[in-house]
């Protein structure tokens, strides 16, 4: 899609007048410095655009997918002056500038800030957060289609299509979501050659105690299930219908406890078996509905989980579908193609998208809590509109 130039007012310089409001009160100017200090790219001389404004600045490209990169930074410009003395003299770059300044920063630091600041804000009083005593997650993936460069096929590589290829380059994110709060949290990249079962391996690292994952059939696998076993964790995942899982020990609740093994050899032998609990149930009168559904779940005790309402509580996976939505949908826009020409920026703006979404569900969230609603019963679209239509609005930080 087509963006509209916008030119900045001669002699405007933006480390006299940008203002980040939301953004930088979610992830704190001291942060960012250390992050920047941590993978030296603190800015070595007074530049036109510093590390830490163009860090920002990416994370704010992500509100405005439809606009130019000047127009965007017109959005940011406001008569603050906190982040050099009102005597200095450097001056915006244009497009060109703004560019160089992106591609020194590169994605390091935002992958950083990321995976350092963005993670399950929940609280107690957080409605439709908990089961029982386990915060709910869910773990799925999407992709995101990129800019047609040669440099953006080979490093991500372009998916089959009915006739030929895809039209465009795409990249693969798989992420945990907080089924409550709708953050997108221990997320992985790469090109979309490599499939959502891999990156999958490493998202299950960010499943912590205390929470109960929920994850789709495609996850399940015995290396998978044993690495995403975590102490004071729970896992409640549908697996096969045709997997073999024979009945061991029927339960009062009609499940029942079997064992999966990494190999046949090893079921044959018995050995190196964990125990799981099966649950199969059907949905009646539902249009659509498959067959049989089959869940395998770490809670064994019925009395801990009636596996009626485990059955319940996994139709909640969906929840990150509609994270994932906002996030492609609502934040990027619908058919919108990142705009980064090369593979590192690709990468920078991904996590800048990532960013922007924590700091608008963040800003839910606690909207949520005053409410004392359901933060699933706010709008994300209105939530993104607001923000860009007050962000130039607030002081980012003080001088």
């Amino acid at each position: 899609m087509a963006r509209t130039l916008a030119d900045l007012p001669e002699g405007t310089r933006l480390t006299d007048y940008i203002s980040l409001g939301v953004i930088a009160a979610t992830f704190p100017l001291a942060k960012v410095h250390e992050i920047l200090r941590e993978t030296k790219r603190t800015s070595e001389r007074q530049r036109d655009l510093p590390a830490h404004v163009v860090l920002y600045y990416v994370i704010a490209l992500a509100l405005y997918m439809q606009s130019s990169y000047q127009e965007v930074l017109r959005c940011l410009l406001e008569g603050i002056r906190w982040l050099l003395g009102p005597d200095d003299t450097i001056k915006v770059t244009g497009k060109s500038g703004i560019s160089q300044a992106r591609t020194r920063l590169g994605a390091e630091p935002l992958q950083r800030l990321y995976d350092g600041m963005v993670r399950p804000i929940a609280q107690a009083n957080t409605r439709g957060a908990f089961y029982r005593n386990w915060k709910v997650v869910s773990i799925d993936g999407t992709t995101l289609d990129v800019a047609d460069t040669d440099e953006n096929e080979k490093a991500f590589g372009r998916p089959k299509a009915s006739r030929g290829q895809s039209g465009f380059p795409q990249i693969r994110l798989v992420a945990l979501v907080e089924n409550g709060t709708h953050v997108l949290f221990g997320s992985q990249i790469a090109g979309c050659r490599t499939g959502e079962a891999t990156l999958a391996n490493l998202v299950v690292n960010s499943i912590q105690e205390g929470m109960l994952c929920l994850a789709d059939r495609y996850y399940f696998s015995y290396q998978r299930w044993t690495k995403a076993c975590k102490p004071g964790a729970a896992l409640l995942w549908r697996v096969k219908a045709g997997m073999n899982l024979p009945c061991n020990q029927r339960l009062a609740d009609g499940s029942y406890l079997s064992k999966i093994y990494r190999s046949t050899y090893d079921r044959r032998k018995d050995r190196k078996g964990v125990v799981v609990r099966v649950i199969e149930y059907t949905l009646e009168g539902v249009a659509d509905a498959e067959p049989m559904y089959r869940l395998l779940t770490t809670l064994l005790e019925p009395a801990e989980a009636p596996a009626n309402e485990l059955a319940a509580l996994y139709h909640e996976r969906w929840e990150i579908e509609t994270a994932l939505d906002e996030l492609k949908t609502h934040l990027r826009g619908a058919r919108i193609v990142l705009r980064s020409k090369t593979p590192e920026l690709v990468r920078q703006e991904v996590y800048g998208l990532l960013l922007a979404h924590f700091a608008i569900r963040g800003l839910m969230h606690e909207a949520a809590l005053k409410g004392d609603v359901d933060a699933d019963q706010l709008s994300f679209l209105h939530s993104v509109r607001v923000v860009r239509r007050k962000l130039p609005r607030f002081v980012a930080a003080p001088p």
